[in-house]
């Protein structure tokens, strides 16, 4: 569980987040949405500890990751999983390499060892037969899987994915979402997912909260949104025909 109390960040006097607070659970999917500059992103990074909120509490699961001194936060680190937006992979390693280098850093394994887990987690992510591949050999699609076989080869209690979507096409970003959230569930991992992609949003958001202009403007499930009256998440969320046809049909059969 990670929780977020009171957290406020500025930039050069200007605050960009104001009193967020909220909790994310173990298990579940829990998604971070709003628009360019609303300050998600922001956000993330402070969750993450690539930024440093003036106040405020940010507990993972009741330890202080602000409170934290050095040592405390690099032994933390070790516990989170990260899914960038490009994939982030090295061109000039293997698949099998690339998913193998934060057991390299941070195992004390055998090479056998950690060659083993690296095979497990591509298995899991069905890519068994891509190892010897280079990244520049396979497809978009299968490099965000191998970002996420990399990003499990700790056994992370926390995941953190920054788009994990960005430039995929609908059907496997259909496949990376349900990827993720069987993911999340089978290692009751704590799963924050950054991103503007209204599919996700409807697909696995299971926790949901929305930036707005720096404040938290509203927080609930995918089903909440369907019935929700708060202007702005509606005019974000269903700014296209396609999303408001769906919300309009979904409340027939509610109130039906």
């Amino acid at each position: 569980m990670i929780e977020l109390k009171g957290l406020y960040k500025s930039f050069d006097g200007k605050e960009v987040l104001t009193d967020i607070s909220s909790t994310f659970d173990n298990g579940k999917t829990n998604l971070i949405i709003g628009q360019s500059g609303s300050g998600k992103t922001v956000l993330m990074k402070c969750i993450v500890g690539l930024l440093t909120p003036e106040r405020g509490e940010l507990l993972y699961d009741g330890r202080d990751f602000l409170a934290m001194d050095k040592r405390e936060k690099k032994a933390l680190r070790r516990e989170m999983g990260m899914i960038f937006q490009s994939a982030a992979l090295f061109d000039s390693m293997t698949v099998l390499e690339n998913v193998m280098f934060p057991l390299n850093m941070f195992s004390n394994d055998t090479l056998r060892e950690r060659q083993r887990r690296a095979q497990f987690c591509l298995d899991r992510v069905n890519l068994s037969e891509a190892g010897g591949k280079y990244p520049g050999e396979i497809s978009g699609g299968m490099q965000k899987r191998v970002a996420i076989a990399r990003a499990i080869a700790l056994n992370p209690q926390y995941l953190f994915c920054d788009e994990p979507n960005s430039g995929l096409d609908p059907k496997t970003s259909l496949v990376i979402d349900e990827l993720i959230q069987d993911i999340t569930r089978e290692y009751n991992m704590t799963t924050l997912i950054n991103t503007h992609d209204m599919n996700s949003v409807m697909g696995i958001g299971e926790k949901i909260i929305f930036i707005y202009q720096g404040h938290k403007e509203w927080e609930g499930t995918k089903d909440d949104i369907y019935t929700s009256t708060n202007q702005k998440l509606n005019d974000f969320i269903f700014a296209s025909d396609l999303f408001r046809k769906v919300k309009e049909v979904e409340i027939q059969n509610i109130e039906g």
